[in-house]
């Protein structure tokens, strides 16, 4: 009898570890930009987390993303937007790297916090990192989460 309780006691221990994998992975959600075919090199993920307080954290990496003024026309920066489920759209940041807006290994990144829950994400190259609305070229997309 002892020997059955301990495989009972062995199996109960793996799906209890098992459903916590499951519950931690389901709070982390990461989406793959589509290819660009203006940048075709470009590839970069989306991971996108929902915390205690029902906000959404929002990590964006980029790789192979060419400098922003090699574009044609050339333009001045990626700016990251997000789509919510309200169907608004938000300017939520600059898309950085460590040591200029693109570094010679063309990697860049962005980590921001929203209120909002995205329903899509999506890098322009504009002309001002001030703007509002997009108004350049959609360089990379997520489509519909």
């Amino acid at each position: 009898m002892k020997q059955i309780s301990g495989k009972v006691k062995s199996v109960l221990f793996v799906i209890a570890t098992a459903l916590l994998v499951i519950g931690f992975s389901g709070c982390t959600k990461k989406i793959l930009f589509g290819q660009s075919s203006i940048v075709p090199g470009a590839e970069g993920s989306v991971k996108i987390t929902k915390d205690k307080n029902s906000n959404y954290s929002i990590h964006i990496d980029v790789l192979h993303l060419a400098e922003p003024k090699r574009l044609q026309p050339a333009k001045s920066v990626y700016l990251v937007w997000m789509q919510a489920d309200d169907n608004s759209t938000k300017n939520i940041g600059i898309l950085n790297s460590s040591s200029s807006l693109l570094s010679k290994t063309l990697k860049a990144s962005l980590h921001t916090v929203t209120p909002f829950k995205p329903t899509r994400i999506y890098v322009t190259a504009e002309d001002d990192s001030k703007i509002t609305f997009p108004a350049g070229e959609t360089i990379l997309t997520t489509g519909n989460l």
